[in-house]
């Protein structure tokens, strides 16, 4: 029965500084580390362990991913790097405090960004500090100023579909590391959550979520692994 292992992150300093992060790239925090590495330990004393690995192209993923397989004596696995897993892109909020867009915009405003479905942020602007559209890892590809979690699961879904899925369906068991946005976008499919409820869902960083799939690639109820 293959497994999906899905891993948010570990915290990262923009998630410590209470900023929108987005496409920006930064790095985890000690915390964030010391999660990542904690999720690796606990996949392998659950033997849960990967066959194959994706992540996204942001720093924080792939260290989380590349520090929970060195807890699992896994380093050596192939792993599948693809901007289409990266955070969702936040416009012209990238980099701000979210207390201080609170101040600025109203409670009200920034939840409807940050939660609605279908309402994206405002959009970046070219060549602001933090655009990432002369980033080299984005070479050849049509980065978005500004992305609702509806557009992320756009860029998402289709990804899963074409790479992920057959890996799954050939027997493996997979991990992705990425983040809260590109992973809420899977579980918003897999579990066949509303347009609705979904804005309500948190993933935590660091803990690993587990989908069991039957024979007809049918996936089962999640589940955390540090409940199992």
């Amino acid at each position: 029965m293959p497994k999906l292992i899905l891993v948010r992150h570990g915290q990262s300093q923009w998630n410590l500084e209470n900023r929108f992060t987005g496409w920006w790239d930064v790095d985890l925090t000690e915390k964030g580390v010391a999660e990542a590495k904690a999720a690796g330990v606990l996949l392998a004393e659950k033997g849960v362990v990967p066959d194959l690995c994706f992540t996204s192209v942001q720093t924080r993923a792939i260290k989380t991913l590349n520090l929970a397989l060195e807890e699992m004596g896994r380093l050596w696995m192939p792993v599948v790097k693809d901007w289409r897993l990266n955070e969702r892109h936040y416009g012209g909020l990238t980099g701000l405090n979210k207390q201080e867009t609170r101040e600025k915009h109203g409670d009200e405003q920034v939840h409807i960004w940050r939660r609605s479905f279908d309402t994206p942020p405002p959009p970046m602007e070219a060549g602001s500090e933090y655009d990432p559209g002369a980033d080299p890892r984005y070479d050849g590809i049509d980065v978005p100023n500004t992305e609702s979690l509806k557009l992320t699961i756009e860029r998402v879904l289709p990804y899963w579909e074409e790479n992920i899925v057959p890996a799954l369906a050939a027997g493996n068991s997979v991990i992705i590391s990425a983040h809260g946005n590109s992973l809420r976008a899977l579980v918003k499919h897999l579990s066949q959550i509303s347009d609705e409820d979904i804005t309500g869902l948190e993933i935590p960083t660091g803990q690993p979520i587990i989908y069991e799939f039957d024979d007809n690639m049918v996936p089962g109820e999640r589940y955390y692994l540090k409940d199992a």
